[in-house]
């Protein structure tokens, strides 16, 4: 797709080209050099390709793709006539700081100058913003030095959102910088994305991109939305030069996040957070704290010793934007042994807050239990013909994605990890011929669901409205 520009124009953008070009080679090169820790990969998008083509990577989840994709052989000639599908935002500057994080940056910073962050009212002037650190600030010390702020999706990330699956062994797209309010996208060989190449390609149930068969449901955070933008032009490049509407719901009781309050879910998982079984891994790893603590400057604070959440957030955001892990100002960093563990420590809690602790289910139904409500009506407006649109496609965060697999009974297979960057979980409704009975596939990261691979429609509605308890407002907000 080629766009017409002026000669100034045009010469800013070949050298911008050039610039991401050499940025997304040195990203496919490194593939072969990932580092594989703590069974899985989190130092590249790319898969080494000794490694199956599902291994966990942290930085970019494995999707459904033609080469690995089949259709269910449960009844032969059924037809696939709905989804819903939910994936994480991809790779993102950390949502975290440390308490002197000027201190533990890179001296390159975090640059997010490389595509344009648009945000303006219809009919008006295109304007985008760009973060300014400026060298006086008084508390330049909390703030690393660059051009991105926290929890922004970053350009790498944005290629990943268009990409959505791997690189192949040819490059196939330039993300150009233009001075018009859209990026332009030249591509340089065969494009091949992972959802479309399924979707439309192999099984032919999206014919066309357009927003009478595929409904966008973000959160209310820009890098969803642009997330969201990139799915959606990698799929068809011609969407970049048109509108889109994505849905989300007020910040305040957004059930995708989740974001509305539940006091007494607060109370199930503080209780259970103050057992033996949660407390016994804190102890038990007092060293690493004591010397990460040392390291990072985040000695008896809570929000880091209470749990490793942050500790992930912030090494991994790094190691998978090409960042090495934090040093301060004495030469002393992160290594690569530690973050391991934090690796290892990160799943843990996950898979112990959302799946195998004491009343983890309660505290799941009542704080996700708005989505399941969401996704139940969806597919039930499918069984009654009101739906209108083929494909509702969300997009949203960690949170959304381990509540999601702990409701649909992930964790009872094998205990859940934390969601990788651009983690999937696709649901699929399958009709078979003749008797035109419906089922349910579930997809998890490119992968059949055991259990959950050919599954009556009815029966999976009934799963996922047992996840939305009865009166949840009152559940949630009533006294004990």
């Amino acid at each position: 797709m080629v766009f017409s520009l002026d000669s100034a124009s045009t010469s800013q953008m070949v050298i911008a080209a050039h610039t991401f070009l050499a940025s997304l080679t040195l990203t496919v090169l490194s593939a072969s050099m990932a580092a594989v820790a703590y069974n899985g990969v989190y130092n590249s998008s790319v898969t080494p390709s000794d490694l199956p083509w599902n291994t966990y990577n942290y930085c970019n989840a494995p999707h459904v793709n033609a080469a690995h994709y089949t259709k269910p052989a449960n009844v032969s000639g059924s037809v696939l006539v709905y989804m819903n599908v939910m994936i994480r935002h991809h790779k993102r500057t950390p949502d975290n700081l440390y308490p002197e994080e000027a201190e533990l940056n890179p001296p390159s910073g975090w640059d997010c100058t490389n595509f344009l962050q648009m945000n303006y009212g219809g009919g008006t002037a295109p304007v985008f913003h760009e973060t300014d650190v400026p060298p006086w600030h008084p508390f330049l010390s909390q703030f690393w030095n660059g051009t991105c702020d926290e929890g922004q999706l970053t350009a790498a990330g944005l290629a990943d959102a268009v990409k959505h699956g791997k690189v192949g062994l040819s490059l196939y797209l330039v993300l150009i910088l233009a001075s018009s309010p859209f990026l332009l996208f030249v591509s340089t060989s065969k494009l091949t994305q992972d959802f479309w190449s399924v979707y439309h390609d192999k099984v032919g149930f999206l014919q066309s991109v357009n927003p009478n068969d595929i409904l966008v449901r973000t959160s209310t955070e820009p890098r969803t939305f642009q997330v969201a933008g990139g799915l959606l032009y990698g799929m068809d490049a011609s969407t970049a030069t048109k509108t889109w509407k994505v849905v989300t719901q007020p910040s305040t009781i957004d059930s995708l996040p989740p974001d509305y309050a539940c006091p007494n879910a607060d109370n199930v998982r503080a209780a259970y957070q103050s057992v033996p079984a949660w407390t016994d891994h804190l102890e038990q790893n007092a060293d690493l704290q004591d010397r990460l603590g040392t390291t990072l400057g985040t000695t008896g604070l809570s929000a880091w010793t209470s749990w490793y959440d942050h500790f992930f957030d912030t090494f991994t955001s790094r190691t998978c934007n090409d960042h090495p892990l934090p040093c301060n100002s004495t030469g002393a960093c992160v290594s690569e042994e530690d973050a391991s563990r934090v690796h290892a420590i990160g799943d843990f809690e996950y898979n112990y807050i959302w799946n195998s602790a004491e009343n983890a289910t309660v505290y799941n139904q009542l704080t996700f239990g708005v989505m399941f409500m969401e996704l139940a009506m969806n597919f039930r407006a499918f069984q009654s013909g009101t739906e209108t649109h083929k494909l509702t496609f969300y997009v949203g965060h960690d949170g959304s994605m381990v509540r999601l697999a702990s409701g649909l009974g992930f964790g009872k297979i094998a205990p859940l990890r934390w969601p990788a960057l651009g983690s999937e979980i696709v649901m699929e409704v399958w009709q078979t011929p003749h008797s035109n009975d419906r089922f349910v596939r579930v997809m998890f990261e490119g992968t059949p669901v055991r259990g959950l691979d050919w599954v009556a429609l009815d029966d999976f509605v009934t799963l996922l409205e047992s996840n939305s308890p009865e009166n949840l407002f009152e559940a949630c907000t009533s006294a004990p």
